[in-house]
């Protein structure tokens, strides 16, 4: 028998026998979609939980002054600390292992555009902030480090901002009034998510160089002229995390005197360890379902070896007419091989496909804040193809080979009796 003539009989048996094949291909298929949904849910609510961390900013730690609560060089306890706009440039070349450190600075300010009015949080600190506190540009450009040199009257304005003050008109190159001064818009943020700030949404801001900040809205009595709110802080690498933590703590316990274990003079929110405590969430939401995922395989595979198993004693009166008219146990094993390699792959492909359009079609919809989607993940899908497709290859060739290896009297008089 040509391989073309054993294909052919192939696909009759198949279509002969067809609500057997569905519930083979049935099986294969909702294992396969089951992980492959499992697993991409899994995935979109990492990626959109990172999604919405990362627009907050990439692995800072927000430093915020308070009060010593240890007594350090003779100063008493419960003596206030203040930050002040020469503390980052120190600090910087007393922390090695911190890529940045940057004075943050925000007042409300009376902001005036031609068109409207609104009282707005005006913040000054360094360039970089553009990026560690993800502020996407949705025209121009944010402040640069020439601006930043020459104190120049520049601003960028965050998306809200820019529709209070402008609508929907043109707001690059346009003059607005910040606090009486004048300043030129030079470029527009994004609209982006934010589930969490120590001072507001950044979309709501109007952000303008360090220099000019601190010359033309410096903080009010009772606070010092030269202060700043905030630091923030970027370590070189993950790895470096807790040592740029400890360097500036060292470096301000220098410069304003207060014992740098004191960390109520010193708060830290560090968005580094919040990232690691929700990788460690994620990890187990991963691991969980990816159980789920094996036990649904394992029980998609029980259901496929139950029904080829269930087959190939069916056809045993079948194997034993073959070997009466002279066919080998090696050609009717290559028979069920064929079979079952078309069932696999139709019903593989048929599941992927499934799952991938249901992952599209569900990526369409408007997603919550949390979540990213279904992340399909190819590998959960052909790892699950793959397990179903050995788990029926092995169902169908092992009965078929105890069942090629009898006597086809025997054979069919089992089938006769059975």
């Amino acid at each position: 028998m040509t391989f073309r003539d054993l294909l052919l009989d192939t696909l009759r048996t198949l279509w002969a026998h067809k609500l057997r094949t569905f519930l083979t291909m049935f099986g294969i298929a909702w294992g396969i979609i089951s992980i492959t949904l499992m697993v991409a849910a899994g995935e979109g609510l990492r990626v959109g939980q990172k999604k919405v961390a990362d627009d907050f900013g990439k692995n800072i730690m927000i430093v915020f002054s308070g009060r010593t609560s240890m007594q350090a060089g003779g100063t008493r306890v419960g003596r206030a600390v203040h930050w002040e706009d020469t503390d980052y440039r120190f600090i910087m070349q007393e922390a090695p292992a911190c890529e940045w450190v940057m004075p943050e600075l925000g007042n409300d300010e009376l902001v005036h555009s031609a068109f409207n009015s609104a009282s707005l949080l005006v913040t000054g600190s360094l360039p970089p902030f553009a990026d560690i506190r993800t502020l996407p540009v949705a025209e121009g450009r944010f402040y640069s480090w020439e601006d930043e040199a020459l104190g120049r009257h520049v601003a960028f304005l965050g998306s809200d901002s820019k529709k209070q003050l402008f609508a929907t008109r043109a707001a690059l190159g346009q003059t607005i009034s910040v606090g009486g001064v004048p300043y030129t818009v030079i470029g527009v943020m994004r609209q982006k998510e934010q589930d969490s700030s120590y001072d507001g949404r950044d979309i709501s801001k109007v952000f303008i160089p360090f220099s000019s900040m601190l010359r033309d809205f410096p903080n009010k009595p009772p606070q010092k002229a030269r202060s700043v709110d905030r630091l923030l802080v970027t370590p070189k690498s993950l790895s470096e995390h807790e040592a740029c933590k400890w360097q500036v703590r060292r470096a301000l316990g220098r410069v304003h005197n207060f014992d740098p274990h004191d960390e109520e003079a010193a708060k830290i929110w560090d968005t580094v360890e919040n990232a690691k405590a929700f990788n460690t969430m994620t990890d187990g939401m991963k691991y969980f379902l990816g159980a789920v995922g094996i036990i649904s395989l394992f029980l998609g595979g029980i259901g496929v070896m139950n029904v080829m198993l269930v087959a190939v004693r069916e056809r045993t009166r079948e194997i034993g007419v073959r070997k009466a008219v002279g066919a080998t146990a090696g050609a009717i094993l290559w028979q069920f091989f064929i079979e079952t390699v078309i069932i696999v792959f139709l019903s593989g492909g048929a599941g992927m496909t499934i799952a991938y359009g249901l992952c599209a079609a569900v990526n369409s919809l408007p997603m919550p804040q949390y979540f990213a989607g279904l992340i399909a993940s190819w590998d959960a899908g052909l790892a699950a193809f793959a397990l179903l497709g050995t788990v029926a290859l092995l169902s169908a060739l092992y009965p078929a080979r105890r069942a090629a290896a009898i006597d086809p009297i025997e054979a069919l008089r089992y089938e006769a009796g059975g």
